[in-house]
C-alpha cells in the first residue's frame, strides 16, 4: 500500500509507476483505491463510474479499468455535500456527517471488492488518500490504515521535498500512528526532489535513525505527462509552451470537472494552455473552453457574477471559438432547469444563450461509453471538416433538447455495446460556438489536429501534422517513462521484499 503525508504528494503517479514496472516483470497486478474523493470520474465499458486515477493505474497495469478498483466515489457538489457513488452507481447526496456515520456499513463492500480484485492479480497496489495521521478520522477509516489493516498490507510512505519541510512531516506523520500502525509502515519514499541528491543523504541518515524505518529512494521531480489526482495539481497554475501560436484558455470553474479532458492540447507543439484561475481575467485565445461541471448552476453564477460571462459575450462577438463540454455546454445554452433540485435549490436560471438549446436536470444520470462521428458541412470551424470517428464517453444528469433549426454537434452511433442513432451537442448558427456531452472529445487527435489547423489557417500559418499518432499512444510512451525513472530511484530488490512479505 502506498500512503502520503499529505495530499498530492504524488501517490497515484508513484501507484501507476510501481503498476508498470510490475507489469513490466512479468506480475498480472491491478491498483485499487477503496475511497476516492475527485470530480474526475471516468465510464467503464458496463457503464460504471469510477474515478479518473485509477483508470490512468489499470492502464499503466495493462488492465482494463473495473470498478472493483474504486469500489466508492465521492464528488463533492457542495462544501458540505457530495454525491456518493458505490460500485459505480449512485447510492445518493449525503452530507459529511451523514457519510461519515455511513461509512461502518461500507466496510464489508471495500472487504469483498478487494478480494475479488486479489484473486485476479499476483499484485495489488493500493493507494491511500489524504494522511494517515488525519487523526480525527481514524475512527471507521476505510482508505488508510483501516484499509491496510482490511487488507493486511504492509505499506510505504511517501513526502514531498518539492513543497518543503519533507522530514518533519514524514517524522510527524509516523510519531501520529499507533504502534500496531507504524509496524506496517516497511518503507518511505522522498519525492519531487531537485537538484543534488548527495547533498540530502545525512538528512536521509538521521531520518532513518529517527524513524527506524529505510527510505527506499528519493524520486527526483520529472515532467511525466500523466492525468493528475485532483485539482490541486500544478499544471492549472503554469502557462505552457508559450512559443505555441495557438492560444488555448480553459475556465477553472470552482465545481470544475473531468478537466483532464484537456490535457491532450500539452501534446501539441503549437499550443499554448493557460487555465483561468478565480480572480483571473480570460485573455485574448483562439479557442475559449468551458469545461465540465459537479455544480453547473452555481458555476453559472459564478461566471456572471465574476465578470466572466461578460468577457465570453465580448469573445462571441469577436468570432472566436467558444467549447463548452457537459456542464459548460449546459451554460452555453439559453436556458437551465432544475425542478427536482438535483444541484442546487434554484429552479430555473437562463444560460449565456450562446447556443439555441435547453436543459432540464432529471433524476437518472447518463453513464455509458460512446462511438460515433462529427456532423460537418457546417460554417466556421466544421466547415469541411474531415475527421472520421470518435470515441468518448457521458456523465452528466441533465438532458438537453435543441430548438427547432439548431444543428448538432455529433451523431451517436454506437453506446456500450449497442448500436444507436442518437444526436450529441449543438453548433451555433456561424460555427463558431459548438457544446457536447462527449468528454474526451479532444483525445481524438485528427479532430483536434483538424480545429487547430484551422485556426492556423486563418492565422496565415502553414498546417501542422499531429505531434502525436494517437493520445493513448502518447500515454504508453509516458507509463515506460514514468516507470524507468522509479525504477531507476527505488530500490526495487527491498520492494519486492515488502510485496513478498505482504
Amino acid at each position: 500500500m502506498i500512503q502520503g503525508t499529505a495530499s498530492s504528494v504524488g501517490k497515484s503517479v508513484l501507484t501507476a509507476g510501481l503498476c508498470r514496472i510490475f507489469k513490466e516483470d512479468g506480475y498480472e497486478v491491478a491498483p485499487f483505491k477503496s475511497q476516492n474523493m475527485a470530480l474526475n470520474s471516468y465510464i467503464t465499458e458496463e457503464g460504471l463510474e469510477m474515478g479518473r486515477a485509477q483508470v490512468v493505474q489499470a492502464e499503466a497495469s495493462g488492465k482494463k479499468p473495473s470498478v472493483l478498483m474504486n469500489p466508492i466515489l465521492l464528488k463533492p457538489t457542495t462544501d458540505k455535500k457530495c454525491q456518493v457513488i458505490l460500485k459505480g452507481k449512485i447510492y445518493g447526496n449525503l452530507s459529511a456527517m451523514e457519510y461519515h456515520k455511513f461509512k461502518p456499513k461500507l466496510k464489508d463492500l471495500v472487504k469483498k471488492t478487494f478480494k475479488e480484485l486479489a484473486v485476479e492479480n499476483d499484485i495489488v497496489v493500493i493507494e491511500g488518500a489524504g494522511s494517515p495521521a488525519e487523526i480525527n478520522l481514524r475512527e471507521n477509516d476505510l482508505v488508510n490504515m483501516g484499509m491496510a489493516e482490511i487488507a493486511d498490507s504492509p505499506v510505504i510512505l511517501v513526502g514531498d521535498i518539492d513543497r518543503g519541510g519533507v522530514f518533519a512531516s514524514i517524522y510527524g506523520t509516523i510519531m501520529l500512528l499507533t504502534e500496531e500502525e507504524r509496524k506496517r509502515v516497511k518503507g518511505v519514499i522522498i519525492n519531487k526532489f531537485r537538484g543534488d541528491v548527495e547533498i540530502l543523504k545525512p538528512g536521509i541518515e538521521m531520518l532513518e535513525e529517527l524513524i527506524k524505518i529505510p527510505v527506499l529512494g528519493v524520486v527526483p521531480y520529472a515532467d511525466i505527462q500523466i492525468e493528475d489526482e485532483d485539482s490541486l495539481a500544478e499544471r492549472f497554475r503554469r502557462r505552457r509552451k508559450a512559443e505555441g501560436e495557438i492560444y488555448v484558455e480553459v475556465l477553472y470553474l470552482p465545481h470544475v470537472s473531468n478537466f483532464t479532458d484537456f490535457n491532450v492540447f500539452e501534446t501539441q507543439k503549437d499550443v499554448n494552455l493557460r487555465y483561468v484561475m478565480r480572480g483571473e481575467s480570460i485573455g485574448d485565445p483562439d479557442i475559449l473552453i468551458i469545461p465540465g461541471s459537479k455544480n453547473t448552476i452555481e458555476d453559472l453564477i459564478y461566471l456572471r457574477n465574476s465578470g466572466l460571462e461578460e468577457q465570453i459575450l465580448r469573445l462571441n462577438r469577436a468570432g472566436k471559438l467558444i467549447v463548452g463540454i457537459c456542464g459548460g455546454y449546459q451554460i452555453l445554452g439559453r436556458k437551465i432547469k432544475d425542478p427536482h433540485e438535483t444541484e442546487s435549490s434554484i429552479g430555473e436560471i437562463n444560460g449565456l444563450g450562446l447556443l439555441d438549446v435547453e436543459t432540464v436536470f432529471e433524476l437518472e444520470k447518463t453513464t455509458t461509453q460512446v462511438e460515433g462521428e462529427i456532423i460537418t458541412g457546417k460554417d466556421g470551424m466544421f466547415k469541411d471538416l474531415k475527421v472520421g470517428g470518435i470515441k468518448g464517453y457521458e456523465i452528466h444528469m441533465g438532458q438537453t433538447k435543441l430548438w427547432e433549426g439548431t444543428v448538432p454537434f455529433a451523431k451517436i452511433t454506437k453506446r456500450l455495446k449497442d448500436d444507436v442513432q442518437i444526436l450529441d451537442g449543438a453548433v451555433s448558427k456561424d460555427g463558431n460556438v459548438f457544446g457536447t456531452y462527449i468528454h474526451g472529445i479532444f483525445d481524438n487527435i485528427n479532430f483536434t489536429r483538424g480545429i487547430l489547423n484551422r485556426i492556423r489557417r486563418e492565422k496565415g500559418l502553414n498546417e501542422l501534422c499531429a505531434d502525436i499518432k494517437s493520445f493513448d499512444e502518447f500515454k504508453e510512451k509516458e507509463y515506460k517513462k514514468l516507470a524507468k525513472i522509479v525504477r531507476k530511484n527505488l530500490d526495487m530488490e527491498k520492494i519486492y521484499e515488502i510485496v513478498n512479505g505482504g
